[in-house]
């Protein structure tokens, strides 16, 4: 396996490199951030984007150029790359992954960890941008000998707009990196106040933190809110006073991103994860989120907020998952001092969660699918044989 990684965050590369450092199978960085020719495709996108507001284009290549500036230039460099498959993840991976495979006589896949029509606000809102998305699926989706998506009703609307039924392969991780021995956290008090986690690249609004905050204003059991991800300070400061006008009684606790292979090992020390999407814009609707395994793996029961994937996804958790409604603070702070209340419920939740992992939701077994997939498609030459 060969993979080709755009380059456009610096914080993040960082992470990257931790990957790349131990990993087994080669790769290329393409860098997007500095250089005359990566200036000369942002210039070469903002000049199709306002011709496209005039004129209406045809051209696949110009929509993964509008919705994308490093897309056809990730292509390019993946075709110097010989393989039997060419597989894109994320929208700019799709076209990327076509024009690798068709440079090279090879098929292409696609993994669709969102549905990306209704990905953000700006995705929806913009013609232009909306114009590019639909463009670049409907052209290049049924030439996918392999094609997945993240949760199921992010498949099933594919299935509806697109009419390509993917295979859903869940965003879960590997045995080895849940913590070796289960965390035994202790019983709460004022002292040692229960730790609601969440975590995400990068921390901003529309993932449930406001309505979270509010939440942790009326809860009567001492708790605090602790948030790992790269977060501007302005919108710090926001939760900060926030939190100060819904009566938080502890300062949000602010981490730096973790390495991948940790991220479970990091949340297990911790109470609660909060898996709290909102349901808006479409696609927070139907995803699953890493969140939600990461918990199951690190071994700690979570909050999942009451989006259709979540709600469908919550009785395969049992006792592991707590449902939450972000509009009512009241009733679910009230949910929480109950459940942080009972320290018997507690621990049958963290075993309940670690056993969910073990049994159902690791790569260990995900996994299996998408070889599976996979080695049907490749051509007999190409297969693994293990």
């Amino acid at each position: 396996m060969h993979v080709v990684a755009g380059s456009y965050s610096p914080p993040l590369d960082v992470l990257d490199r931790e990957i790349f450092a131990s990993a087994a199978w080669e790769h290329t960085a393409v860098n997007s951030q500095r250089g005359g020719a990566a200036l000369g495709r942002k210039l070469l996108r903002r000049l199709l984007r306002r011709r496209a507001a005039r004129k209406p284009f045809t051209a696949v290549r110009t929509a993964a150029r509008i919705q994308n500036a490093e897309a056809l230039h990730l292509g390019a460099v993946a075709a110097r790359v010989p393989a039997q498959l060419y597989l894109g993840h994320c929208l700019p991976g799709l076209p990327a992954a076509a024009f690798a495979g068709r440079a090279r006589g090879a098929p292409y896949g696609w993994d669709a960890e969102d549905f990306h029509d209704a990905e953000t606000e700006d995705a929806i809102r913009d013609p232009v941008e909306s114009a590019a998305r639909r463009m670049i699926q409907s052209a290049l989706l049924p030439g996918c000998i392999h094609f997945t998506a993240a949760s199921p009703l992010i498949g099933r609307q594919y299935e509806q707009v697109y009419g390509v039924k993917p295979l859903t392969l869940l965003n879960v991780f590997p045995l080895a990196e849940a913590p070796s021995a289960p965390a035994e956290p202790g019983p709460i008090s004022e002292q040692r106040p229960a730790r609601l986690y969440w975590f995400s690249q990068t921390t901003g609004p529309g993932r449930g933190l406001e309505a979270m905050v509010a939440i942790l204003g009326r809860m009567r059991v001492p708790a605090e809110l602790h948030l790992r991800g790269l977060v501007a300070p302005d919108y710090a400061a926001r939760l900060d006073s926030l939190a100060q006008q819904a009566g938080a009684r502890r300062p949000i606790i602010y981490l730096p991103p973790g390495p991948a292979p940790e991220m479970a090992r990091l949340a297990s020390v911790c109470d609660l994860g909060l898996s709290t999407e909102e349901s808006s814009p479409l696609n927070r609707d139907l995803c699953l989120t890493n969140k939600i395994f990461t918990y199951l793996l690190a071994g700690i029961p979570q909050l999942l907020s009451a989006t259709a994937a979540q709600t469908a996804l919550a009785p395969e958790l049992g006792n592991a998952a707590l449902p939450g409604d972000l509009s009512a603070s009241e009733a679910t702070a009230r949910c929480l001092d109950e459940f942080f209340s009972d320290p018997a419920r507690i621990a049958d939740a963290r075993r309940t969660a670690r056993e969910s992992a073990r049994r159902r939701f690791c790569w260990d077994l995900e996994k299996a699918k998408l070889l599976e997939s996979i080695q049907r498609h490749l051509p007999r030459s190409g297969r693994a044989s293990g």
